[in-house]
């Protein structure tokens, strides 16, 4: 499922993250949501998060489940 829709995304589902520093070859991150930090209902780059590590970037694909 792609990461555009922030009603899509809560805290605690496992995604696909294009961090801000690889966004120039679009290597994904994967990770637990820890924050959403778009406040927009939709974003066509992806809704931006915050993961549990403490990495910031965009939801490229939401790869389902609870953490």
């Amino acid at each position: 499922m792609k990461g555009t829709e922030r009603k899509n995304i809560r805290p605690g589902l496992r995604v696909l993250v294009v961090l801000k520093k690889d966004q120039r070859t679009g290597k994904t991150t994967e990770g637990v949501v820890r924050d959403i930090l778009t406040k927009a209902p939709v974003h066509t780059r992806g809704i931006k998060v915050r993961l549990e590590g403490g990495e910031v970037g965009r939801v490229c694909e939401i790869l389902g489940g609870q953490g």
